[in-house]
């Protein structure tokens, strides 16, 4: 876990920091490794705030050189185990906030769709799938989460033609949930843990799961290889 992210814990609130040194590749290992640093905030009972250790990138998104790859059972076993991440933060017991200030490609938006709150900050990056523009259909577990969060003007665009957004467009489609200047991002997650502290998070946590009830279990189905991802396509 160390080798790809760092993990504290202070206060009841996790962070969890991505940095593999590059562009935070969702590899097999870098997701397995989140899906421990969940594990671990799960004991420590704590909210999550998720962030990237990279200056100009949140997550560059699954590793293409394996979707590509003529081994099908490695490609598979990496989106399952994308499929299971996004499980666990979909069902952590406490609120999920993500902070993201820089690029954001499938699978890193994929982890601002589940999370609970999304804080953007303001710079020149892009948010959302790209799959279609480099030949690779987008899953139907992916097009759930889409359909959930993402408002109806933007999903089209955004899921079939493949179009990138910058922040402000990102905050307007749905991806973010505020949009901050750099220089005020710390008393912007400061004040939210705040907010969340103070709700009840057994509460929060049924109403949520009840709320993305279908998106859950086809995320679970996937993770579980119980369903197939869009056919005979490449997957994302």
């Amino acid at each position: 876990m160390q080798e790809l992210i760092e993990f504290t814990v202070e206060d009841r609130v996790a962070t969890i920091t991505m940095n593999d040194g590059k562009a935070n590749i969702m590899s097999e290992k870098m997701l397995l490794a989140l899906a421990g640093a969940f594990a671990a905030a799960r004991a420590a009972d704590a909210i999550v705030i998720l962030k990237s250790g990279l200056a100009r990138t949140f997550s560059a998104g699954f590793d293409v050189k394996q979707l590509a790859s003529v081994e099908i059972d490695a490609s598979r076993r990496m989106v399952q185990a994308g499929a299971a991440l996004l499980l666990d933060m979909m069902r952590h017991p406490h609120p999920v906030i993500s902070v993201c200030a820089g690029h954001a490609y499938p699978m890193g938006a994929f982890l601002l769709l589940v999370s609970d709150v999304r804080i953007g900050v303001h710079g020149e990056y892009q948010i959302g799938l790209n799959e279609v523009t480099i030949g690779i259909a987008v899953p139907d577990f992916a097009l759930a989460l889409c359909r959930s969060r993402l408002s109806c003007s933007h999903l089209y665009r955004t899921a079939v033609l493949g179009q990138m957004l910058r922040p402000a467009e990102a905050l307007d489609a749905g991806f973010l949930d505020t949009l901050v200047a750099a220089e005020i991002l710390d008393e912007t997650v400061a004040a939210i843990i705040g907010q969340m502290m103070a709700i009840d998070h057994a509460a929060h946590t049924s109403t949520k799961l009840r709320l993305r009830a279908d998106v859950f279990s086809m995320v679970e189905q996937t993770a579980r290889g119980e369903r197939e991802l869009v056919g005979d396509m490449p997957m994302a």
